[in-house]
């Protein structure tokens, strides 16, 4: 059987994955703090048929040996953390990072995971919640009688609020960002979530704006980073791949068939 059968197989079956990696972009395009995915491809084994080096005659050795593929496989998926855009959304509980970092929230089950969708909400307690409900890390709770408009959130995280009877604002919060030696390495668990993994180290605590930190934008939020144009582009290219593939599948099933049927 000619391998090119299997090798054009596993092509098509990348760019299946390749397929699958731009539709869930695109699908996200419109999902806050989404970080695009990036797919990256390796070949695969090679057989040799002459190694390089082997002497050709007594004088001489080959430059060149003789080898060939045997298709390619996905190696990896990248989330791509550049920054998106900033949209004023004028939400006194929207806050976006301009900059690196992430927000800490409090899962159910008492573990940490970190986003960078600051899309978030005051629950009947006055915490700063997600909209799944989980609660934003260090704790801030807001006093019950507190006036709404007054709420500012400045760029170092200082949370202050003005309450009846009192024309001063009052402090009640400072939120902390959390970054990663390799972002990349964190695992999307969904619901704009990251948990932390051996690859991505261990989160590094600090304050917004200070020691490499990002700023924290009160009433702002960071948009997709996705880019539909390249994104398109990428489709594109991803398909035409796929459909060469399967031209190579339909040219070795005609050469099989010439073999097939010779006659002496």
């Amino acid at each position: 059987m000619m391998r090119s059968l299997w090798t054009a197989a596993s092509g098509m079956t990348g760019q299946q994955f390749n397929i699958d990696t731009i539709s869930n972009n695109l699908s996200n395009v419109n999902t806050t703090g989404f970080k695009k995915n990036r797919p990256d491809f390796e070949d695969l084994l090679y057989q040799t048929i002459r190694t390089a080096g082997t002497p050709a005659t007594e004088q001489t050795l080959t430059p060149v040996g003789v080898q060939v593929g045997h298709g390619v496989k996905a190696g990896a998926s990248q989330k791509i953390f550049t920054q998106g855009s900033l949209q004023n959304t004028g939400n006194i509980s929207d806050i976006a990072i301009e900059g690196e970092g992430f927000f800490r929230v409090l899962m159910y089950d008492g573990s940490f995971a970190y986003t960078r969708d600051g899309s978030f909400k005051i629950d009947s307690n006055g915490q700063l919640v997600t909209s799944q409900g989980y609660r934003v890390m260090p704790e801030v709770i807001l006093p019950d009688n507190f006036i709404r408009n007054s709420l500012t959130i400045s760029k170092d995280g200082r949370i202050t609020v003005k309450v009846p009877g009192s024309d001063d604002p009052v402090e009640v919060g400072q939120m902390q960002l959390y970054r990663f030696v390799n972002p990349a390495g964190l695992s999307a668990i969904g619901e704009n979530l990251f948990k932390v993994t051996a690859a991505s180290g261990d989160a590094v605590t600090g304050t917004p704006g200070l020691e490499g930190m990002g700023r924290t934008l009160h009433k702002f939020l960071e948009t997709s980073n996705v880019e539909i144009v390249s994104e398109m582009v990428n489709m594109i290219v991803a398909q035409r791949a796929y459909e060469l593939n399967s031209k190579a599948i339909q040219t070795t099933d005609t050469m099989l068939g010439i073999a097939n049927n010779l006659k002496r």
